[in-house]
């Protein structure tokens, strides 16, 4: 009598043990396929996805073609990474984005008038 009230508590315990199995069969051989939902890596050079952008972006003034910003001149264009970059107008009309470098505030801005002197 008592081997029969013990017997639902086992097949319980057998149950969840094959079901913890498949989980872990299944899990190990779709692991590929969730990666591809992750961050991509290596992404090969393909414009495909810029020029989707592109073409969906709504601009009735000029479209800055590095950050796809709407603005009225094209030396008002954003940088595309501002926290990383100074940006920098020229007198032609246009801006250039420069790498934040060197030690001390300003050396960025520094190098770009040595440049334009024609001393870099």
């Amino acid at each position: 009598m008592r081997l029969f009230a013990s017997l639902p508590l086992l097949l319980f315990a057998l149950v969840g043990t094959v079901s913890a199995q498949f989980n872990f069969f299944e899990q190990m051989f779709s692991g590929g396929q969730q990666q591809q939902h992750q961050q991509p890596q290596n992404v090969p050079s393909d414009s495909s996805l810029y020029r989707a952008n592109h073409e969906r972006a709504h601009c009735d003034k000029y479209l800055c073609p590095d950050t796809l910003a709407c603005v009225h001149y094209p030396h008002h264009c954003p940088c595309a990474w501002p926290s990383h970059e100074d940006k920098f107008e020229l007198a032609e009309g246009q801006r250039i984005c420069v790498s934040k470098g060197g030690f001390k505030a300003g050396e960025a801005q520094r190098k770009v008038e040595l440049a334009r002197k024609g001393l870099l």
